[in-house]
């Protein structure tokens, strides 16, 4: 699938072949479809909005006319290189997108075997900071949830902080970035760490409230999400500690039950939250076309003002649209977003959030703003 937006339509390879200041081929790939399609949809919508916002409205940046190609990765890592190479081999310069880690890090190798300028989407492994000169991102990463997580506790020297998780690579990855990131601040780390099959959590979480903690940092995916969080209310965790874990898009707000309103949420982004001049652009803009903005948006939005800032200083030079991103700091949905010059980790406020339930619709409410900086990932080396 391969459509044109933001310019009149036009064969990308004779794009390529013309006159480099005029046009800058620009290739997004992304899961229109696949298990990440409903992420990839809010990536677009956000997109668009950012494009129109930083191009007011002329996909063009100056003179040079941003020739925008969009295509579908399927959630296929295979799928997602093939249609790189094709588009590095019609002289693209550009290739941003896709919510999944898996397909990001290996556009990541493309885009330094080829030496074109990548900038990721929602995928959120901390591999792709500082993965190579041509390599950014437009999302928060991994370490940037952990870190609000440990905002939690007012001082996490000496705190015990346990992760409660599924014993597969997804609980054993979070256990992995809470004692990196939280153990470095003080706190003792331990986890419960729950097998794939398990059904039955009650003996689980009486364990978490025998062992006391300070903190809990929960991580979860699956169909067993409700019956855990039944099993962590049941046994009265919520009395013991602080239970936090990441607020997801509008879809999963009911996932919790009636814990629901007993979570402390750590969260990237729900619409709303930041009442940025910006995020009221965004939000309109999403609306106007009949969606609704969610987790996401902000990616592509923010991905939509990269790529416009790097054309509009770097024109169609790969190393002049590096330089123009290291250390750019701009007004994005969220407020001062900063691309970190040493790694190219993108700096950006996160979010401490409740939900309450109104008839049968969840609510997200702010309880606060955490400044970008205060959770700023550790500096990589690219």
């Amino acid at each position: 699938m391969a459509l044109t937006a933001c310019a009149p339509t036009s064969d990308p390879a004779a794009a390529g072949d013309g006159d480099a200041a005029s046009s800058v081929n620009i290739g997004i790939v992304y899961s229109k479809t696949g298990p990440l399609a409903a992420y990839g949809e809010a990536y677009y919508e956000g997109l668009q909005a950012g494009l129109d916002y930083a191009t007011e409205g002329t996909g063009k940046v100056g003179d040079t006319e941003l020739n925008i190609t969009y295509h579908d990765d399927g959630g296929d890592p295979d799928k997602a290189v093939t249609v790189a190479k094709e588009l590095i081999g019609k002289d693209y310069k550009i290739l941003a997108g896709t919510a999944s880690s898996g397909i990001a890090l290996k556009l990541v190798e493309q885009a330094e075997q080829n030496k074109v300028l990548y900038i990721s989407g929602p995928a959120a492994t901390d591999s792709i900071t500082g993965a190579n000169k041509y390599t950014f991102r437009s999302g928060r990463q991994s370490m940037q949830d952990v870190a609000t997580a440990g905002t939690f506790v007012d001082d996490l020297d000496g705190k015990k902080v346990t992760v409660f998780a599924q014993d597969n690579a997804f609980g054993q990855g979070n256990l992995a970035a809470v004692d990196a990131l939280l153990g470095a601040q003080g706190a003792k780390v331990d986890s419960i760490l729950v097998p794939e099959d398990v059904t039955e959590f009650t003996p689980f979480a009486r364990q978490l409230v025998d062992g006391d903690p300070d903190l809990v940092f929960a991580a979860w995916a699956g169909t067993t999400s409700g019956s855990m969080w039944q099993a962590l209310d049941q046994q009265g965790a919520f009395d013991v500690a602080p239970i936090v874990t990441g607020l997801g898009d509008i879809a999963t707000y009911g996932a919790f039950g009636d814990a629901g309103e007993k979570i402390s949420f750590l969260n990237h982004y729900f619409p709303g939250a930041a009442g940025t001049d910006a995020e009221k652009a965004m939000i309109d803009s999403i609306e106007a076309a009949g969606k609704e903005a969610d987790l996401f948006s902000p990616d592509g939005f923010v991905a939509g003002q990269m790529i416009a800032h790097a054309v509009e200083e770097g024109g169609a030079d790969v190393d002049s649209m590096v330089g123009a991103l290291e250390g750019w700091s701009f007004e994005g949905p969220k407020g001062t977003t900063t691309v970190r010059a040493s790694d190219h980790a993108l700096i950006q406020n996160m979010y401490q959030v409740s939900l309450s339930k109104d008839g049968d619709k969840w609510i997200p409410e702010l309880v606060e703003t955490i400044d970008g900086e205060q959770v700023a990932p550790p500096e990589a080396s690219k």
